[in-house]
């Protein structure tokens, strides 16, 4: 997916987000993000959307800490929807290849359409599923979320430090979408992980569903989940995810 087509993506999932907030009881607890409320959840999205949208218009060279006012619960869902509209918006507009600040490894606008269209996909499940919503991702998005968390990962230790116990001794994990094309293989080295696409008979595999593997990845999922198989070496995936949680 280009810069472009992750802003399609975007758009696509705020219209799926708001439209699951019709309704909502703002007090449901969320499962999958600890301690927080429906109401806390889409809080917090909104304020990422406009603090991102800020850093975007202004091509910001390091991190902005400017906060945004929160509406109360009878206003958040407009307050929500009207955010994410601004930073499609720019981010539409603005050069993808320019440098800007990132935390990741590509530190340029592209960056932040690719991560908040991944942000508010993963956002979008606990909200679905705090709330007994449907929620798949596409295909495309789910296998570039998996790509995203892949790609990124290795710079979260700033902020998630059992990523650096991310090594091995060149064991592999394969994930294998079952309902797409999609294939992942994830080496364990010495000094880190690298990944690459493809099949690879591995110390561990799992197969399932595109969007449930993505969910997996960003600890969304468990990895007994009933759409998930798993063969191998049970103890490493899990050793993975323990340790990859961001």
């Amino acid at each position: 997916m280009d810069h472009l087509e992750r802003c399609d993506g975007l758009e696509a999932e705020l219209a799926d987000f708001s439209e699951s907030l019709v309704g909502a009881d703002w007090a449901a607890a969320v499962p999958t993000c600890d301690r927080w409320d429906v109401l806390k959840l889409v809080s917090h999205l909104g304020g990422i959307h406009r603090w991102c949208e800020v850093m975007v218009r202004e091509v910001a060279q390091e991190r902005s800490e400017v906060r945004h006012p929160k509406p109360e619960a009878n206003a958040m869902a407009p307050w929500f929807a009207e955010g994410g509209q601004l930073l499609l918006q720019t981010l539409r507009a603005a050069d993808p290849n320019a440098e800007m600040f990132a935390w990741g490894t590509d530190q340029h606008v592209k960056f932040w359409s690719r991560r908040q269209l991944h942000e508010t996909a993963v956002h979008r499940f606990d909200a679905a599923n705090a709330l007994g919503r449907p929620f798949e991702m596409t295909a495309p998005v789910a296998a570039d979320s998996i790509d995203e968390f892949l790609d990124n990962l290795p710079k979260g230790i700033h902020f998630a430090p059992n990523v650096g116990n991310l090594n091995g001794n060149d064991e592999t994990i394969h994930l294998h979408a079952t309902d797409a094309e999609g294939e992942w293989v994830i080496h364990l080295t010495n000094d880190g992980f690298r990944y690459e696409h493809g099949h690879h008979k591995s110390t561990v595999a799992v197969r399932g569903p595109i969007s449930d593997l993505a969910l997996l990845m960003w600890g969304r999922l468990a990895l007994d989940h009933e759409t998930l198989t798993t063969f191998g070496d049970d103890a490493l995936m899990q050793h993975w995810l323990a340790n990859s949680a961001l």
